[in-house]
């Protein structure tokens, strides 16, 4: 009986603390919330922002023509829209486009074009070359020269030797560049592009190094240069260099960028197109003629797109 008395005490206490909050809440003039006055404030205008879009493009329903190309990347660079993809992610060997990275690489290290740089060891350098000579001091700038514009491998060596560490440490600096621009599927184990177990990427990954590189004034500059004379240092050895790329100044609007080529890789070539201020990135991988191949795609690209304004 006491142990029921002592319960029920409990609950008369409990509804007693309640009746005594409601009343201490609802009686006139004792509420926080009934004695609090609002007044107006300022009013304040806001408009949002404007959505501004990038104008995409838009087929006319022609279908792409054919090409010899295993892979194959379009992409717009503003809407940063895929006008035609092939393959696009197929892992394959880029040859001498992987040049493109060593520039990026070079120039990220080197912020003067005219340090002089002393070539180690040209005889090392297989396929394509410059015909640097063992000793010679030559700038920077024309060694990019002969890297973009002749596609030397030479000069691709002689800038990974004399990078801080060496040609080791040239290449991790190629890998570790390619992962901070989400080059996800591409790994570099030398930096001329010449086939080597594990030297791949893909037309996506190419075409989003290409994007960043033309962001480059001086590598924007050489690429679309058709031939050009380079020296050493004292203007004694005499480099005449000519482009690989035999779509400069043959396709309109076409600025470079890059080929490479290899028995394995097939014929290679990245370039960037700019008309009527629209600016787009073509890659070919793994072509039988790609020049004809970009040739097309260029045309098809231009002569059956609109660029519009996407509707919402």
């Amino acid at each position: 009986m006491q142990k029921y008395n002592v319960k029920k005490l409990g609950h008369l206490r409990l509804v007693f603390a309640s009746l005594l909050l409601v009343f201490t809440l609802c009686y006139p003039g004792h509420n926080y919330f009934q004695t609090l006055v609002l007044t107006k404030g300022p009013i304040i205008a806001y408009a949002p922002p404007s959505p501004s879009f990038s104008l995409y493009p838009k087929n006319d329903q022609t279908t792409v023509p054919y090409v010899s190309s295993r892979a194959v990347l379009i992409k717009d660079i503003s809407s940063k829209t895929d006008i035609y993809a092939k393959n696009a992610d197929v892992i394959m060997m880029p040859a001498s486009i992987t040049k493109l990275m060593t520039a990026v690489v070079a120039l990220d290290h080197w912020h003067d074009l005219n340090v002089a740089i002393v070539v180690k060891n040209e005889d090392r350098a297989i396929g394509q070359t410059i015909d640097l000579v063992k000793g010679e001091s030559i700038t920077l700038q024309n060694l990019l020269y002969g890297l973009l514009i002749h596609s030397g491998n030479d000069a691709a060596l002689t800038v990974a030797e004399n990078f801080p560490g060496g040609y080791d440490a040239f290449v991790a600096a190629m890998n570790q560049k390619a992962q901070s621009l989400h080059m996800t599927n591409t790994t570099f184990k030398n930096p001329s592009g010449v086939e080597q177990l594990g030297h791949m990427t893909t037309a996506r990954d190419i075409a989003t190094l290409a994007i960043y590189a033309m962001q480059n004034p001086e590598i924007a500059r050489i690429v679309s240069i058709k031939r050009i004379i380079a020296t050493d240092v004292t203007g004694q050895i005499i480099h005449d260099l000519e482009t690989t790329n035999e779509l400069l100044g043959v396709v309109s609007g076409l600025k470079g960028i890059k080929t490479g080529w290899t028995s394995g890789a097939g014929e290679c070539l990245v370039s960037y197109i700019e008309r009527d201020s629209h600016k787009i990135i073509i890659v070919v991988l793994g072509s039988q003629s790609r020049f004809g191949d970009t040739i097309k795609l260029v045309q098809w690209t231009f002569d059956h797109h609109d660029w519009i304004t996407p509707i919402l």
